[in-house]
């Protein structure tokens, strides 16, 4: 869709366009410093608990091991897929079909 601005400039509509390149590997670096941030959290909790409360130490110490997976996953996961733009197409609009003519025979189609 195009649109023009007072001084004549075009405008375009770009609602359907995927992000940048560089915005999604910052994304993708910022989930993956936050999954690491918490796997770190969970170990220093195992190194905390372990004496005190053995089965919460057990679980962050499960997280701990599992994080480093998930979290590469997720960062590794790829670009979003491109999403469908909206149509901006009107429909034709639908004709009814041609009335049966007159089957009568006149002389001039005999």
């Amino acid at each position: 869709m195009q649109r023009t601005k007072r001084n004549g400039a075009e405008v375009f509509r770009i609602t359907g366009a995927r992000m940048g390149l560089e915005e999604d590997v910052r994304g993708r670096q910022r989930r993956y410093v936050i999954s690491m941030t918490i796997r770190t959290l969970s170990v220093v909790a195992t190194v905390l608990l372990w004496n005190v409360e053995r089965h919460v130490a057990i679980v962050t110490l499960a997280a701990g091991l599992l994080l480093p997976y998930i979290a590469v996953v997720i960062a590794n996961a790829g670009r979003e897929s491109t999403p469908s733009l909206p149509s901006h197409f009107v429909p034709a609009p639908v004709r009814p079909a041609l009335e049966a003519g007159n089957l009568n025979k006149t002389s001039d189609q005999s």
